[in-house]
């Protein structure tokens, strides 16, 4: 018998065409990947779902994946197998990725084992979920690319989405003062329960006033910006001297005034995890690492879909009002 034969298939969501949620198709005789060298087959039992899948898969993203394509890239979930010169995993590990190689919307993925992190007994595997894109681009945005210092303030804009909750969380472990916004009560509750000291209603017209009023008129020193398109002028407004703004997300171009930098030598600063070095990468896993033995480090599960509602999820996840931690599929 050849290999192929013996082979198994799985589940695995492919997308064959750019567009809308409906071109992502639930395929249930997909070959199961093989590991190849420096790579780990892992058992999937949750994957996160992240905002900029749904803008590769739409087409309009810098990067486009060769056609058809699996979306997903922090999985958590087992090893099943290693390929050659792989040493830091054995079968049976439970360990979260911060990427994969052949998609993580199916019940099995294949990572390269530099991305494949282990899992601590105090997490499940939906909080694993939670744990790569989020945790690790929130510490490049505040640390590496934010130069955060303790006693410096930050404000987290869209504070209760997987991303912002890293943020709080990772802000607070850092010594800085967090403020935080969310849009609605049940959000804006999370916000203070994950490390903001203070939280607005980015949904009231003066909340601009009352962020301003708070810190004395003086503005704060960071921003994390989940929706530049919508905020990026008024942060400007926000800022302390010297402040920036580290632009995380982004839906549509927008207006600003250059000279709103000058008065205070603020920065703009666009923050792209892909673009972060072994070494970077790697200071980011001994963060998160720690902060989860720690115990400070706690992902924030926000809804949960079977890999049958997949659709509904990357729709949701752009047009559901108030986001509630991290949208996660289940396996």
């Amino acid at each position: 018998i050849t290999m192929a034969a013996t082979r198994s298939v799985m589940r695995a969501v492919r997308v064959f065409e750019f567009g809308g949620p409906e071109v992502l198709k639930l395929q249930s005789d997909v070959l199961v990947p093989a590991p190849k060298e420096n790579q780990v087959l892992i058992k999937v039992h949750a994957c996160g779902v992240n905002p900029v899948e749904t803008y590769i898969r739409s087409g309009t993203y810098a990067r486009k994946p060769a056609l058809p394509y699996t979306p997903g890239s922090d999985v958590a979930g087992v090893i099943e197998g290693v390929g050659e010169h792989v040493t830091a995993f054995k079968k049976g590990d439970r360990v979260f990725t911060t990427g994969t190689i052949s998609g993580g919307y199916a019940d099995y993925a294949v990572a390269a084992a530099n991305r494949v992190f282990p899992l601590s007994e105090k997490l499940n595997f939906k909080e694993g979920a939670a744990i790569g894109i989020p945790y690790f681009t929130a510490y490049r945005a505040l640390v590496q690319k934010g130069h955060a210092k303790a006693g410096e303030s930050v404000l987290v804009h869209g504070a209760s989405g997987g991303v912002g909750i890293a943020a709080c969380q990772i802000a607070r472990a850092c010594g800085l003062k967090v403020l935080g916004t969310a849009g609605t009560e049940e959000g804006m509750s999370r916000v203070l329960r994950n490390g903001a000291h203070q939280v607005f209603n980015h949904r009231e017209a003066n909340y601009i006033d009352k962020i301003k009023e708070y810190t004395g008129m003086k503005g704060v020193d960071i921003i994390i910006e989940m929706l530049s398109n919508v905020n990026l002028a008024t942060d400007l407004q926000l800022l302390a001297y010297a402040g920036r703004v580290m632009v995380v997300g982004c839906r549509g171009p927008i207006e600003i005034n250059p000279r709103d930098t000058m008065s205070k030598e603020s920065s703009i600063i666009g923050v792209s995890l892909f673009l972060a070095t072994e070494e970077e990468h790697r200071e980011c896993a001994t963060t998160v690492l720690d902060g989860v033995e720690a115990g400070w480090l706690k992902p924030a599960v926000g809804s949960e879909y079977p890999l049958e509602k997949v659709a509904k999820a990357h729709e949701d996840i752009i047009h559901c009002s108030g986001a509630q931690g991290k949208m996660v599929l289940l396996l």
